[in-house]
C-alpha cells in the first residue's frame, strides 16, 4: 500500500507542469504623478505611517504570485492581479497594510469553503485559494490569495447612463444573490453585515481580459509617483468583457457566527437594520432587510433611507428610525421592548419621542417610480417581505428565491 501511494505521489510529480517563468515587465517608459499630486491610497493616514507594502510590478511573492498590474486600494489594503507562476492562472493578491489582525477574517474564510460544494449557493460566494504573509523589517503584511473578479455592482451602475438597474438585472443579480446567502446563513452559520453594491462582483467568464490586462501593462507601464523611493501605482481597469459571469458576493472582513447572541453596531448606515438601530439581539435577518436596502438602491435609482438629522447632513440613528417608521408605521411594543437603545426614542408605550418629526405622507408604494399595476404590486410585495420591524418576520433568503416577482 506504501508503495502505490509513493507510485501515485511520483506520477502526479511527474504530470504536474513546471512552473512558468516570470514576466518581464519595462523598467521605465512610465509616466510620473507630480509630487503634489496626491495618488491614491496616498491620502490615507496608514500610508503616512508607512503601514502599506510597497509593492512592485513584476515583483514575485511567497517565490510563486508574480505581481501584474494594480487593480484598486482601500484603507487597509492594495489589490492587485497577479499571476500564479505554479498554478499556470491568474489570481487576485490582496496586501493588508503591516500587523494588520486578520486571523479572523481568515478564520471566516476558511468556513467559506467547508460548506457543501453541492448547496447551489456554494459557486456565488468568493472564497479563499491561499493565504500567506509577506515578511518586513518593520512588520509583516498577510496576503490573500483569490480568484480575479470583474467590477462590482456599483461599477456597472455608474456605466449604465441611467444610473440604475433594470428589472431583469436587478431580478437575475437578486437570485444569485439570494443563493449565496442561503449557503451563507444555512451552511457555514455566518452573517456578512456588510452587503453593498462594491461588495457584489462578477465573475471573469471572458479570460481575454485578463490576458489584456497584462499586456495594456507590458505595452504602456502605469501610471506611478515615488514616495521616499517607494513606488505608488495608478490602478488600471479590466476591459469589458464580451460575456459577463455569475454574480459573486465577496468581503468577508465584518462577517460574524450567525449562531452567537450579539447585538454591537454593524452594518453600512443607509442599510442598517432596525434591530441593529435599537440594539436588539440580531443575527442572518440584517443581511436580509441590507438586501433590500441595496436592491431599492439599484432599481430606483437613490436611497429609501438616508438618515440625514435636521442639518440635513449629518446621519443618525433618530432620523434613520424617523424614517423607517414614515414607511413601515409604528415598531411593534414587543420589538422595542428587547431594544437596549428603545428608550432614547420611545416611551414605554411605544410613541415615538425623539425630537424630530416622522413624515405620515410616505409610503413605499408612491416612493417607488417605475412600475405599474400587477407588477408594482408584486414588486411591493416582494420588499415587504424583506422591510420587517421584526426580524422573525422576514423572510429567508431561501423563501425569497420563490418569490412570484423575481421568478415572473
Amino acid at each position: 500500500m506504501a508503495n502505490m501511494t509513493n507510485i501515485m505521489r511520483w506520477v502526479t510529480k511527474a504530470l504536474r507542469k513546471p512552473p512558468c517563468p516570470p514576466i518581464k515587465f519595462p523598467t521605465d517608459g512610465f509616466e510620473t504623478v507630480p509630487p503634489s499630486e496626491v495618488l491614491e491610497e496616498e491620502q490615507f493616514e496608514r500610508f503616512k505611517q508607512g503601514q502599506y507594502y510597497p509593492a512592485n510590478i513584476g515583483e514575485v511573492l511567497a517565490s510563486r504570485y508574480q505581481i501584474i498590474g494594480k487593480l484598486g486600494f482601500g484603507t487597509t489594503s492594495t489589490v492587485w492581479l497577479a499571476r500564479d507562476l505554479e498554478g499556470h492562472r491568474d489570481v487576485t493578491l490582496k496586501i493588508y497594510t503591516r500587523d494588520e489582525d486578520n486571523l479572523e477574517e481568515f478564520h471566516i474564510y476558511k468556513q467559506l469553503s467547508q460548506g457543501s460544494s453541492w448547496h447551489p449557493g456554494h459557486p456565488y460566494i468568493r472564497k479563499a485559494l491561499d493565504v500567506f504573509t509577506i515578511p518586513s523589517s518593520r512588520g509583516n503584511h498577510p496576503c490573500l490569495v483569490q480568484n480575479p473578479m470583474w467590477e462590482s455592482f456599483r461599477d456597472l451602475l455608474y456605466r449604465n447612463s441611467t444610473h440604475r438597474f433594470t428589472e431583469d438585472l436587478l431580478k437575475s443579480g437578486l437570485s444569485q444573490i439570494f443563493l449565496a446567502l442561503d449557503y451563507l446563513h444555512t451552511e457555514c452559520k455566518l452573517v456578512h453585515t456588510d452587503i453593498k453594491s462594491d461588495n457584489i462582483l462578477q465573475e471573469i467568464e471572458d479570460k481575454s481580459i485578463l490576458a489584456s490586462f497584462t499586456q495594456a501593462e507590458l505595452k504602456s507601464p502605469s501610471l506611478r509617483k515615488f514616495v521616499n523611493g517607494l513606488p505608488i501605482y495608478a490602478s488600471r481597469r479590466f476591459d469589458l468583457p464580451k460575456v459577463f459571469g455569475r454574480v459573486v458576493l465577496s468581503d468577508f472582513g465584518s462577517a460574524v457566527r450567525g449562531d452567537e447572541r450579539r447585538n454591537h453596531d454593524a452594518q453600512p448606515n443607509v442599510y442598517r437594520s432596525p434591530e441593529v438601530m435599537l440594539k436588539t439581539d440580531w443575527s442572518y435577518p440584517v443581511d436580509i432587510w441590507n438586501v433590500g436596502a441595496m436592491a431599492w438602491d439599484l432599481f430606483e435609482g437613490k436611497h429609501l433611507f438616508y438618515g440625514n438629522d435636521s442639518d440635513g447632513k449629518a446621519y443618525s440613528t433618530r432620523a434613520h428610525l424617523a424614517e423607517v417608521i414614515g414607511f413601515l408605521g409604528p415598531p411593534p411594543l414587543d420589538m422595542l421592548q428587547r431594544g437596549k437603545r428603545s428608550h432614547e426614542f420611545f416611551t414605554n408605550d411605544g410613541k415615538w419621542k425623539a425630537d424630530i418629526e416622522v413624515q405620515t405622507s410616505a409610503s413605499l408604494e408612491l416612493s417607488e417610480e417605475f412600475l405599474n399595476g400587477k407588477n408594482k404590486e408584486m414588486f411591493m410585495a416582494f420588499m415587504r417581505g424583506m422591510f420587517q420591524w421584526r426580524p422573525e418576520d422576514r423572510k429567508t433568503a431561501k423563501e425569497l428565491l420563490e418569490d412570484p416577482w423575481l421568478n415572473d
